[in-house]
């Protein structure tokens, strides 16, 4: 929902400015146009996106298609550094060059208050969303933005954040416009607006980057998930633990596990069979993959799970560790 509200924002919004860029003639208005048109675009990757992750695995893929949604959030973030960024630089640079007039101010305006309702409503709600995931989790609003799996997510609350500033800035050039005369402070506007998606476009495919690397999740959560494993019934000892997101809160989990009594193979494998099988039904893990411990390994030590750690690992979804 966060998405769709986003994209019938943006075209509504991208078509406003268009109209009105054609008659001010204003730099910042392009750039505002190219920078909505491309957040247009973008949704529609990021639906994409979802759809793609959705997916259930099947024989070739055994981890799911999860990391089908980073891809698709990476090609979408580009998408705002291509289309909007180096867009809007380049065309600031050419006005600086030969400054034009803006006509019509007025109208400008009037679509930058306009698009400012319309962003605002899409911002708030995923600031709404962000908080209470936030909330639950026991972290910063921010924080839980910038290292959260949930890929959409992230890329609409700074796409909408960047809408946002982008139309200060832009109103705020043509301002100065009509303040100096000087048609110079228009394009100004036209590359602040360009750097402004550049920083968004690079930081979102940082992100995406270091998913698609596969990241692991924090040392916390790692511990509360040994504990848990730990203290599963017949398990006496956890020797290696692996956990990495394969998607969007989904989850690859490998241990090494040494079993309470001396059983036969088929009784062990059995066993083995059975602690797979209940890990599995952890909404959170998309595989799981378990093996014997041998004797002259050392065991992992997992403390008792803070509160906090505990509802998250029961709140099925884990922010990513950092990098």
């Amino acid at each position: 929902m966060t998405v769709i509200i986003a994209f019938i924002a943006n075209v509504l919004v991208a078509v406003a400015k268009t109209i009105a860029a054609a008659i001010t003639g204003s730099a910042a208005m392009v750039a505002e146009a190219a920078h909505s048109w491309a957040d247009a675009g973008n949704e529609i990757f990021l639906l994409v996106a979802d759809k793609q992750a959705e997916r259930p695995k099947d024989r070739a893929h055994p981890f799911g298609y999860g990391r089908a949604s980073f891809v698709w959030s990476l090609i979408a973030a580009f998408g705002i550094f291509t289309a909007g960024a180096i867009v809007s630089i380049t065309h600031g640079v050419s006005e600086l060059r030969d400054p034009q007039p803006v006509e019509s101010p007025a109208i400008a305006y009037a679509v930058l208050g306009i698009a400012a309702i319309l962003e605002g409503i899409s911002f708030t709600q995923a600031l709404m969303e962000s908080r209470r995931l936030a909330r639950i989790r026991g972290r910063g609003t921010f924080d839980y933005v910038l290292d959260t799996s949930d890929t959409t997510l992230r890329a609409v609350f700074f796409e909408d954040a960047a809408a946002l500033v982008g139309l200060v800035i832009a109103g705020g050039s043509i301002l100065l416009h009509q303040i100096t005369g000087n048609a110079m402070w228009d394009a100004i506007g036209s590359i602040l607006v360009g750097v402004l998606l550049g920083i968004v476009a690079l930081l979102l495919i940082q992100r995406n980057f270091i998913f698609l690397l596969g990241t692991s999740v924090p040392a916390e959560l790692r511990n509360a998930a040994g504990w848990s494993i730990l203290h599963s019934p017949g398990v006496s000892r956890v020797t290696y633990l692996h956990i990495e997101f394969v998607g969007p809160n989904r989850l690859f989990l490998v241990a090494e596990v040494d079993l309470t009594g001396d059983d036969v193979e088929h009784d062990v494998a059995r066993r083995l069979r059975d602690i797979e099988r209940s890990i599995a039904q952890h909404q959170l893990i998309e595989a799981v993959t378990l093996s014997l411990s041998v004797d002259d390994e050392a065991s992992l030590e997992f403390t008792q799970p803070t509160t906090k750690a505990a509802a998250l690992l029961a709140s099925f979804d884990f922010p990513a560790a950092q990098a």
